[in-house]
């Protein structure tokens, strides 16, 4: 078995679950109950291990890191201290690469909602909803500290890299087809043209996943928030765009995005944020429902023709023929800012 010093140039020559297992029996635990967790989409990997009395997740990082610096523990710090509900760190080791972190259990937010009536459906959005006020509400805090969230943004590269993300694994992962070039230099243009407006918005603190998927549910039926580490300043419709429509297998109704918008604008007042204009708000929601289509959480899940996806059309939501599922079509028309006597908050 390697020692975790024992690295090439940056990276462990040893596989993350051998230094766990090394880890777990040099603080007296069983390293025969540790349990590989579900992947996400990154380098470090997640596991399930006896800690103490009972359970913790630790992750695994494919290099040592200097903790005073690192992302998740720089936006842990400031979100323990802004009060939100993330989990406690119990244990560094940064030379092996590994953070242990309080176990909120296995059930997402995504998940509840599957069998979640009515009324504990709505309970579940407004508390998700009202988290999103809370990270907003600690954008100070973060200039304050100068967290690395404060230092992060979605400028016009970062959105521009989003949308080309869409473009590569929506036309060819899900559909498997190719554009035409003018198609798609029209397309890019456009798209880019979105990036810029989005990149001139006022910025606020974000999640930057704030997805059902990261949301879990613990025995009291209250959210807690997991995978925030990169958290950067942004658009204030950004995680809202991400509740409402990252990785939906069905799109909700235009009234439903609505009444959602409208609370989160009574939250963010509620927390003493400055006031948004309800129509501008909405524009900028729909603008940024382009970046973040609801077809890129299903291009994750599958590729079938018969998907929600390829039915309906985030038109709906963010106005945009830009996003339809259907190809590339002109946004510059659909996306010009309504004026006063035609603006309607939908």
């Amino acid at each position: 078995m390697h020692h975790p010093s024992q690295i090439t140039q940056h990276a462990f020559r040893a596989p993350a679950r051998e230094r766990l297992a090394e880890y777990v029996l040099r603080a007296g635990g069983d390293a025969e109950k540790i349990v590989a967790l579900t992947p996400d989409a990154s380098t470090r990997e997640y596991f399930r291990i006896p800690w103490k009395n009972s359970n913790a997740v630790a992750a695994v990082y494919p290099e040592p890191f200097d903790p005073e610096v690192h992302p998740f523990l720089d936006v842990t710090r400031l979100f323990s201290e802004a009060g939100l509900p993330v989990p406690e760190i119990l244990h560094v080791d940064a030379l092996a690469g590994i953070i242990v972190q309080e176990d909120f259990g296995d059930r997402q937010l995504r998940r509840a909602l599957e069998s979640a009536s009515d009324d504990e459906r709505e309970a579940y959005f407004e508390q998700a909803v009202g988290l999103i006020a809370d990270v907003q509400a600690a954008t100070r805090l973060a200039f304050e500290r100068n967290s690395i969230a404060s230092r992060l943004a979605f400028d016009e590269a970062k959105l521009s890299w989003e949308l080309d993300y869409f473009m590569e694994h929506y036309f060819g992962s899900l559909r498997g087809e190719q554009l035409k070039h003018g198609d798609e230099a029209q397309l890019r243009a456009e798209l880019n043209d979105v990036s810029a407006e989005l990149a001139a918005r006022p910025r606020t603190l974000c999640h930057r996943d704030f997805h059902p998927s990261n949301l879990m549910v613990d025995a009291a039926g209250r959210l807690r928030i997991i995978d925030y580490q990169d958290a950067r300043m942004g658009p204030a419709s950004y995680d809202l765009v991400s509740l409402l429509l990252d990785r939906r297998t069905t799109l909700p109704s235009l009234a439903e995005v609505r009444e959602r918008r409208l609370f989160f604008l009574e939250e963010r007042r509620g927390r003493g944020l400055e006031g948004v204009d309800p129509d501008e708000f909405a524009y900028e929601f729909r603008l940024m429902a382009v970046t973040r289509p609801p077809c890129w959480g299903v291009a994750r899940l599958t590729r079938s023709s018969s998907t929600p996806c390829s039915r309906s059309s985030p038109r709906r939501l963010s106005g945009s023929t830009a996003s339809r599922c259907s190809g590339p079509r002109s946004a510059s028309a659909s996306m010009t800012r309504p004026g006063p006597a035609r603006r309607r908050n939908d």
